[in-house]
């Protein structure tokens, strides 16, 4: 029954460090959040649109191929609306 006991205490030991280091990694999520609000809040305030900002970071973040496909579906879906 000790080694149950102890296995338990071990595994229960591990959980907490498991979850405390979680609730860290999401105060400091959080923390970067705020900060990237202000950031966004800063360029708005300097007139940039924070809407073509952000699609432009979403674009950054994508493999140059993976977005040139993208683009490339978007202007042919475009043509076929009438659109551009």
């Amino acid at each position: 029954m000790d080694d149950v006991t102890t296995q338990d205490n071990v595994a229960a030991a591990e959980l907490r460090q498991l979850i405390e280091r979680i609730e860290r990694l999401e105060e400091e999520k959080t923390a970067l959040q705020d900060d990237i609000k202000e950031v966004m809040a800063e360029a708005k305030g300097r007139g940039y649109d924070t809407k073509a900002i952000r699609a432009i970071i979403r674009l950054r973040k994508k493999d140059p191929n993976e977005r040139q496909e993208e683009e490339a579906l978007i202007e042919l879906y475009m043509t076929a609306l009438g659109m551009a």
